[in-house]
C-alpha cells in the first residue's frame, strides 16, 4: 500500500505514486484493490520479470554474470516452520501448504489455517492434482489452533485475514501475498476453474522466491555460525 511505502522509503506520497506509475507502465509492478474494504490497493512487484531482466542484462555483459537461484542442496537438514493463512482454508492456504512441503523437499514444515474454515474446494483439489500433489484428504483448520505455536514465517494470502491476523509467539517474520479468492470469480466450479489455476500459478511463483530466500538465509547462517 502507498502509505506503507512512503513510511519505508521516507518520501512524500506524490513522489512514491509517481514512481509506482512508472513501474506499472514498465510492467514491473501490478496493483489490486483490497478484497476486504476496496479502499486500499496492494502493489505486487513482478520479481520473476525483474530477475529475468537483470539476468539478461548481466548475461549480455558477461556470461559469468547471469543470475542463478540458490541450490536446493545447500539447504541442509534444519527445517523452517511456515504458516499460511486465508479465510476459509479451503483453497489458497491449502495449496500453499501442500506446494511448500513438496517443492522444498521437506526443508519447509508447512501448516495452513483459516479464520472461518469451510470444506476444501474441489477446484483446489483438481488444480493440485494436475501439479502432482494430492490434497484431497486434507482437513481444513481454524487459525486459533495455531495461535500458541511458534513459526519462522507467517504468510497471509487473503486481504481479510491480514486485517485480523493475531500475533504469534516468537515474533515470526510476516508477509502478505494478497492473492484474489478464486472461488469468488464465478458462480460455478467450471466458471471459477481458470481463477484457481491462476491462483496456483501465483502461489508457485511466490513460493519459489520464498524458498530461495529461506535457503539463502540458511547458507548465510551456516557460513557465519
Amino acid at each position: 500500500m502507498v502509505h506503507e511505502l512512503t513510511g519505508l522509503v521516507d518520501e512524500p506520497q506524490n513522489l512514491v505514486s509517481y514512481h509506482l506509475g512508472k513501474l506499472r507502465d514498465a510492467r514491473l509492478v501490478s496493483a489490486r484493490r483490497s478484497s476486504s474494504d476496496r479502499r486500499d490497493a496492494y502493489y505486487t512487484v513482478d520479481l520473476a520479470r525483474i530477475g529475468g531482466l537483470l539476468s539478461a542484462a548481466g548475461g549480455a555483459l558477461h556470461s559469468g554474470l547471469r543470475l542463478a537461484p540458490p541450490s536446493a542442496g545447500e539447504a541442509g537438514q534444519e527445517s523452517v516452520r511456515v504458516l499460511f493463512l486465508c479465510t476459509g482454508n479451503s483453497a489458497r492456504s491449502q495449496m500453499a501448504e501442500a506446494l511448500a512441503s513438496v517443492r522444498s523437499g521437506g526443508f519447509v514444515e508447512a501448516r495452513s489455517a483459516g479464520s472461518h474454515p469451510k470444506p476444501l474446494h474441489p477446484n483446489a483439489v483438481r488444480v493440485m492434482a494436475e501439479r502432482g500433489v494430492d490434497i484431497s484428504g486434507r482437513p481444513t483448520k481454524s487459525l486459533t489452533r495455531f495461535t500458541r505455536n511458534r513459526f519462522d514465517r507467517v504468510i497471509t494470502l487473503c486481504d481479510k485475514v491480514r486485517e485480523i491476523c493475531p500475533e504469534f509467539p516468537g515474533a515470526p517474520t510476516t508477509a502478505h501475498w494478497s492473492i484474489a479468492d478464486p472461488a469468488a470469480a464465478g458462480d460455478s466450479d467450471s466458471s471459477t476453474y481458470a481463477a484457481f489455476q491462476q491462483a496456483a500459478d501465483e502461489i508457485e511463483g511466490r513460493l519459489a522466491l520464498l524458498l530461495a530466500d529461506l535457503r539463502t538465509q540458511h547458507v548465510e547462517r551456516t557460513h557465519h555460525g
